[in-house]
């Protein structure tokens, strides 16, 4: 029997259910979490093939990814959970998707569409073409100690609401290149990436996700609030005094410089959109924000 098509189907909670029991055989992901997190993503459209049975089998989901880039607002999508069962390759059903996705993100309006990859020649034939990242190191600030911040727990209940709160109303990471929204990802991010540390700065009603590289790294990932503060203040208020930081996203906001050095993972992010789109200098995607 061949399988049968479906567009938008979140609301219906048997399809949601085999669409996280997809992404969990393939990528090892759980998505249900996203249940005590607040829910999913208002904006995601997901379009997949199911079989007799009811299973998901495959699947790609666009969804709203509102961007600032060179200090301007850009109406972007993503394209995130694309997938296909080991059984059902080969027969052109991922093709379909993603032109499925691509006419929808037209009709929407988009500008640009974003992807994160690790097998870019299957986007480039659909008008994607990669985008380098860079990761921004050097030595820290001068600041004094102080040790104010306190650790976010994602098990509370109110710690949650608290950071989603600050994600909704965050200001852009960075002028050059950062999201506007990207709060479920940011949640899921910070369970699913390792060695991940949440901390709210609340004097500033700022969360900072940080982590310790292995050579003793201050890698600073994302900061979520109402404005971005400086480097030397976020390592004050978690008192520490690396020697060396490194940050996931461009520091114009943070009053610190580092070298730019270009990221070398497998995985890269793709646009597809007029040219003129990409920022003037080197930037990242916040791995926070990674979809």
């Amino acid at each position: 029997m061949e399988p049968v098509f479906r567009a938008d189907f979140l609301r219906d909670r048997a399809d949601r259910l085999a669409l996280a029991d997809l992404l969990q055989d393939i990528f090892g992901i759980d998505i249900r979490l996203l249940d005590r997190l607040g829910g999913p993503d208002s904006t995601a459209v997901p379009f997949g093939y199911f079989d007799a049975a009811g299973r998901c089998i495959a699947n790609l989901t666009a969804f709203s990814l509102p961007l600032v880039v060179n200090g301007a607002p850009l109406r972007a999508a993503g394209l995130q959970s694309g997938a296909v069962h080991p059984a059902w390759r080969g027969r052109g059903l991922y093709r379909n998707l993603i032109a499925a996705a691509l006419d929808h993100c037209a009709a929407q309006g988009f500008a640009a569409v974003a992807l994160l990859t690790d097998t870019p020649a299957l986007y480039e034939r659909h008008g994607f073409r990669t985008v380098p990242q860079h990761r921004f190191v050097g030595p820290a600030p001068a600041h004094q100690r102080v040790e104010t911040a306190r650790r976010l727990d994602l098990d509370d209940a109110s710690d949650v609401g608290l950071l989603r709160a600050l994600l909704e109303a965050r200001q852009p990471v960075s002028r050059r290149f950062a999201p506007l929204r990207q709060t479920e990802m940011f949640l899921l991010n910070a369970l699913w990436e390792d060695g991940v540390r949440l901390h709210l700065m609340e004097r500033e009603s700022a969360a900072v996700a940080w982590r310790e590289g292995p050579d003793g790294t201050f890698e600073l990932l994302d900061v979520a609030g109402p404005a971005v503060p400086p480097l030397a203040a976020v390592l004050a208020a978690l008192g520490l005094a690396p020697k060396r930081v490194a940050v996931r996203f461009s520091p114009d906001r943070l009053g610190w410089e580092g070298e730019a050095v270009a990221e070398a993972g497998e995985v890269v992010l793709m646009v597809r959109g007029a040219g003129g789109l990409l920022p003037d200098g080197p930037f990242a995607l916040s791995p926070m924000a990674a979809f």
